[in-house]
């Protein structure tokens, strides 16, 4: 896939993120937004995984949840 080429939005029910492309959102600015719904921030950061209320889509944080918090 080209690097400027935009992910299909909402076609996969699971997305792995990692740190860096927090904060999250779904759909992801990687994605198309003309067929998604509004976008809406996920709070990952703390249990290191976050559903979408509008999608179902489940977004697990590679990196872990955060230790600190």
């Amino acid at each position: 896939m080209a690097e400027n080429e935009l992910l299909e939005a909402n076609a996969e029910r699971h997305y792995q993120v990692r740190r860096e492309d927090l904060p999250l959102s779904c759909p992801t600015p990687a994605m198309m937004l003309w067929n998604s719904h509004p976008r809406v921030y996920l709070p990952i950061e703390a249990t290191g995984s976050a559903k979408c209320p509008y999608c179902g889509a489940v977004f697990t944080l590679v990196d872990g949840p955060d230790e600190t918090g």
